[in-house]
């Protein structure tokens, strides 16, 4: 192995003493990225499920429809039984609503506060949405009336949530 010379023993003197953070590579450029742009139009949960109910697929629900679903997604959680407690509507909630945690809660839909959650409570909590939704009054709901148009952030960019 030849003997290295004075001018590259100086040259890995100086490397050695140089701070560790100099030794590195410099870090590649960070990504140019474009920040995501706003949603301005959003689903709630319970307008997703409204919409799911379309059993002739004309895009149109009618509060026969929805109550037919919601007997039918009722009935998976409630396996036979009158009624349902509150890990049950959770349960209910993940599947048809997306997450156990969304509007409704159980305890908006528990009206008598006893507990336990019925069919009937359960379409009625979605008649409520239901009535809300058909803003045209019709007794339907198109796919239009279940949107909802978001024309701000809530929050303004480059804010952090408190």
């Amino acid at each position: 192995m030849p003997k290295p010379t004075p001018s590259i023993c100086l040259a890995l003197a100086l490397a050695a003493a140089l701070p560790a953070s100099a030794q590195q590579a410099p870090p590649p450029p960070a990504p140019t990225t474009r920040p995501q742009p706003f949603a301005t139009i959003v689903f709630e949960p319970a307008a997703m499920m409204i919409a799911a109910c379309d059993a002739n697929s004309d895009a149109v629900v009618t509060r026969d429809e929805l109550h037919a679903c919601l007997k039918r997604s009722f009935a998976s959680v409630a396996q036979g039984k009158a009624d349902i407690g509150y890990i049950d509507y959770s349960d209910w909630a993940k599947t048809w609503l997306g997450d156990a945690n969304v509007v409704p809660s159980p305890y908006s839909v528990d009206t008598d506060d006893d507990n336990r959650i019925t069919l009937a409570e359960l379409q009625a909590e979605f008649d409520r949405f239901f009535d809300r939704f058909d803003t045209d009054k019709n007794g339907s709901v198109t796919r239009a009336e279940l949107i909802t148009l978001r024309t701000a952030p809530s929050i303004p960019p480059g804010k952090k949530k408190r």
